[in-house]
This record gives C-alpha cells, structure tokens and sequence, in this order.
C-alpha cells in the first residue's frame, strides 16, 4: 500500500484529520487558536515528512535505483495529494458544518492579535526615553494597528475565507517542495555509488 503515492496521500489525509477531530472535541478552549497554531507549527510538518519518509524509502527498499527526480515525486505527491484533501475538507467544516468553531477561531485570532501588540507596546515604551523620536514611532505604529484591529472587528473579517485557506496552502505547498529537494538530494546522494 506504501508503494502507491496516492495510497500514502490518502494515509497523511486521515492523519491530518484525526488530528483536526481530536483538537476540535478536546482542545476547543479558550487556547484553541493558540493550540492550533501550535499543531500547525510543529505536528503536522512531522507527519508529512514521515509520509513522504515513507512513501520514498518503500520504494528504496525495493532496490529500484532512484534518480532526483523520480524520488521528488515520491514525496511530493503524497504531501500535496494528502494536504490537498485536508484543506479541502478543513475549509467546508468550518464553513458548512460548525460556524461557531470558525467564529470562536476568529475572535481568538483578534485578540491573540490584540494581546500580542499590546505586550509589545507596553515592552517597547518602557525601554524608551518618553518624547523622543523613536518613542513617537512606536506610538504611531501602535495607533495604526489598533486601527486595524478595529477595522477587522467591524468587518467581521473571516479568517477562513477561500482566499485565506489558499495562502495557507500556498504554504504548505512550498514546505513540501523544500522537504521533497531535501529528501531528493538525501536519498539520491545515497543511492549513487
């Protein structure tokens, strides 16, 4: 079944969503964004590179001699195929079937934001001669993102919008061509002689 990129795609897409189910019934709190983030950041990046770990060293082990480009696709495919179906099917839960959780998410993001710039702010000024150009500056800066977070509040922006879910994507899509060059030139480097 390893042998089949889409096989080892379809595997990374019912691993991503254990993970999006599991958070969802038991992370969703008043850390879910964060937690999220954090999941994002860290787990899901190590799932796909097992799976494309996976997907090129089955064929590896059947001493077939790989070239760089024939293991590239061993391991791209199976992430975006995999990535693909996740997004995919992220975007329609939160759009279709449970609006609170989007909504909830969105309003964390703001004030994730929110925290986040007043920390700095207040970080910022106090290391600062009050007065002086560089203390103005920030002053500014903080005005004009207070704009914006109040903008963003009374546009009720949503966060998981096509656009949004796209450049996510875009994302993931260029980890799994960095990740592909890197298992490329590995395994390839390996398999000369």
């Amino acid at each position: 079944m390893t042998k089949n990129v889409y096989a080892v795609g379809f595997l990374l897409f019912i691993a991503t969503m254990t993970v999006f189910f599991l958070m969802y019934f038991f992370g969703m709190n008043t850390q879910y964004y964060h937690n999220s983030i954090l999941i994002n950041a860290f787990l899901l990046p190590a799932i796909y590179l097992a799976g494309a770990f996976i997907s090129v060293n089955s064929l590896r082990k059947t001493g077939v001699r790989m070239g760089f480009r024939e293991i590239f696709g061993r391991a791209f495919v199976p992430m975006f195929f995999g990535g693909l179906l996740s997004v995919f099917s992220i975007f329609f839960f939160f759009n279709k079937v449970d609006e609170k959780a989007k909504d909830l998410l969105s309003y964390q993001y703001i004030e994730s934001y929110r925290t986040s710039l007043e920390e700095d702010y207040s970080s910022s000024t106090q290391i600062l001669k009050p007065g002086s150009e560089e203390w103005n500056a920030v002053k500014d800066k903080y005005e004009e993102a207070k704009m914006r977070i109040a903008a963003k509040e009374s546009k009720k922006e949503d966060m998981f919008s096509a656009r949004n879910f796209s450049y996510v994507f875009a994302g993931y899509c260029a980890y799994f061509l960095i990740l592909s060059t890197f298992l490329a030139t590995f395994f390839r480097s390996r398999t000369e002689q």
